[in-house]
């Protein structure tokens, strides 16, 4: 893996935990449950926090952002969960609950000075990034930077992984996965076990389907498993992924974004010292790997 591609991955999964946590943490089920949002299934709040952004966003907008969603799963949430509450509500509560949640992980550690070092570093690697083709980060950054450092730095970690995200569905385009073709060809690395991506809402039948049109592309074989052929394949697309988001970090530098990996450890920390993470996630933070 080349200097460039390590150095964005490595930040991605420094920051990703970050922003992530707003999924998972109890302080933002019971904010979105205030909200009047069912929270005995994590779906409901996480459309509704994860879209806000992008407004009043209807199923077709969500199932192209998305992207790995089936269609059905998105038009289960979405535009229903703007008849619980507006896009500008949801986003004001999901401030809330990450200032709530880091409070209670972090406490009076959020008054240090590198907190508003790591919010003032993460932020200008955020408003560094170009919005071209990146419709999630754009709809972020286009939102108001909150008052205090560490909602600063959640924010900023927002968009950055946003606009990850963003470049990594044009790199599943780019090789020729359909939505579901590419949560397939993921599992079939062996990146997450199957039964991990049952929430994105794939019928067995269309799950099926998509393996059979993968191996008819001598990407997987009977068994489902990657072939050569279909890990280099995955491969190309994790490398695509990890050079389509090394710009904001090309532009901070290397040494500021070591500073901010080291100023942003005690979030890190508190996330998985809390347990509030699932310790297998569809993402593959902790098992894909690039060959050097």
């Amino acid at each position: 893996m080349s200097t460039p591609s390590r150095l964005a991955r490595r930040m991605w999964h420094q920051l990703e935990p970050i922003h992530a946590v707003l999924y998972f943490s109890p302080q933002a089920f019971a904010a979105a449950g205030a909200l009047g949002y069912d929270v005995e299934s994590r779906w409901p709040s996480y459309f509704a926090y994860r879209t806000a952004p992008l407004g009043r966003a209807g199923a077709r907008l969500a199932t192209a952002v998305y992207y790995s969603f089936s269609p059905a799963t998105i038009a289960a949430h979405v535009p229903g969960v703007w008849e619980v509450a507006a896009p500008e509500q949801v986003l004001a509560t999901r401030l809330e609950a990450i200032d709530r949640t880091y409070r209670d992980l972090l406490g009076d550690r959020l008054a240090g000075p590198g907190v508003a070092e790591a919010a003032e570093l993460a932020r200008a690697a955020a408003e560094s990034v170009t919005v071209g083709g990146r419709p999630f980060a754009a709809a972020n950054l286009d939102l108001p930077w909150p008052d205090e450092p560490h909602l600063v730095l959640w924010q900023a970690a927002t968009v950055l992984r946003e606009h990850r995200g963003d470049g990594h569905v044009a790199a599943l385009v780019a090789a020729e996965l359909d939505p579901c073709e590419a949560l397939v060809s993921f599992a079939a690395i062996g990146a997450a076990p199957v039964e991990n991506f049952a929430g994105r809402g794939w019928s067995d039948q269309e799950w099926a389907e998509a393996r059979e049109r993968l191996a008819a592309r001598g990407l997987v074989d009977a068994d489902g498993q990657a072939t050569e052929r279909g890990r280099a394949l995955r491969d190309q697309v994790e490398r695509m992924t990890d050079d389509l988001a090394f710009e904001p970090w090309r532009r901070l530098g290397d040494e500021r974004a070591a500073r901010l990996g080291q100023l942003a450890a005690p979030f890190l920390g508190a996330v998985f010292e809390a347990g509030l993470l699932p310790m297998t996630s569809t993402l593959g933070i902790t098992t894909v790997q690039l060959p050097d």
